[in-house]
């Protein structure tokens, strides 16, 4: 079965869940787009009549023109072994140059009062580390140093990780958020059938005892239990991406802000405050993970002068 060839090609790659729905989402609209024809009855001809489509009728992004045709190059390269597979002379829709969405320091104190409870402390994390709101949310014990005043990503974007400084102004409500998980951690130990945290990459079958232990628990615990879908084993995942975002939403809203911002606006402040606060470009390229400094240059149309030293722009 096709779908399978794909899931297990994604997954013997590593590559993350999110890029996996993706992926299958992108290519079974290119199937139905073409009446349900087998991709192996098609080729570059069917793909650009596809990509063309989405331009032009469906009006998509530029971004998310070239993501789909990242998951049908994947679907003809490596699933189906086309090795010659190439779509080098089609002309995609142009990417328009578009800066960050960035908050002044006063308009972070007044979102910063409209929030409450775990989004406030991802929302605290976010700027003053410069996390996006997947890596907050999926932050695990043993990634906080509290002494050396640091947080380890280990689940980046592609998978790539780092260590980005932590606000010592933060540690009060983090160590809060670690007693709140710990408790639910205690109640999970005397659950019949808890298997423990989930683990990438069959690092459960390496460490047997590891998803069992503090370190590996998510800090930002989900309140209730729930049964994974893949494996069907009883665990506690981390709180949900959107509860954040939509949390985040209301405080814009209730603090009277306009401006189209989102929760990856605070790593944006993050970056962008960095640099007004004398930061090298190369130490907040590391801060954020960018294996390109190019993608960080986007930051000087702010402020564009050296630094050295970083301190959270939280801690101000």
């Amino acid at each position: 079965m096709l779908r399978n060839r794909i899931r297990d090609t994604i997954r013997a790659r590593h590559f993350s869940k999110r890029t996996e729905r993706t992926y299958l989402y992108w290519i079974r609209q290119f199937i139905r787009f073409h009446a349900m024809q087998h991709p192996e009855h098609m080729g570059e001809s069917e793909v650009a009549a596809f990509l063309t489509h989405l331009a032009v009728q469906k009006n998509v992004a530029p971004n998310t023109q070239r993501t789909a045709l990242n998951a049908l190059v994947f679907l003809y390269v490596r699933v189906l072994d086309r090795r010659d597979f190439s779509v080098s002379g089609y002309r995609f829709a142009q990417k328009p140059r578009k800066l960050p969405v960035v908050l002044s320091r006063s308009e972070l104190d007044t979102v910063f009062e409209s929030l409450e409870g775990v989004p406030k402390v991802c929302a605290r994390l976010m700027y003053g580390s410069g996390l996006r709101v997947m890596e907050v949310v999926r932050l695990r014990v043993h990634d906080i140093d509290f002494e050396r005043l640091s947080l380890q990503v280990r689940d980046g974007k592609g998978s790539r990780q780092r260590i980005t400084t932590l606000a010592e102004s933060v540690l009060p409500d983090l160590r809060h958020q670690l007693d709140r998980a710990r408790y639910y951690y205690q109640e999970d130990l005397t659950v019949p059938g808890w298997t423990g945290v989930y683990l990438p990459y069959a690092l459960a079958r390496k460490y047997p005892s590891a998803p069992r232990e503090w370190g590996w628990q998510y800090v930002f615990c989900a309140r209730d239990r729930s049964i994974d879908p893949e494996s069907g084993c009883l665990r506690r995942h981390h709180v949900a991406e959107r509860s954040v975002q939509r949390a985040f939403t209301t405080a814009l809203r209730a603090a009277g802000i306009e401006k189209p911002a989102s929760c990856h606006s605070l790593r944006h402040s993050f970056a962008t405050h960095l640099l007004e606060r004398g930061a090298d470009i190369r130490t907040v390229q590391e801060q954020l993970g960018h294996s390109d400094v190019r993608t960080t240059e986007i930051y000087t149309h702010v402020i564009k002068r050296g630094g050295r030293g970083v301190v959270s722009p939280l801690d101000r």
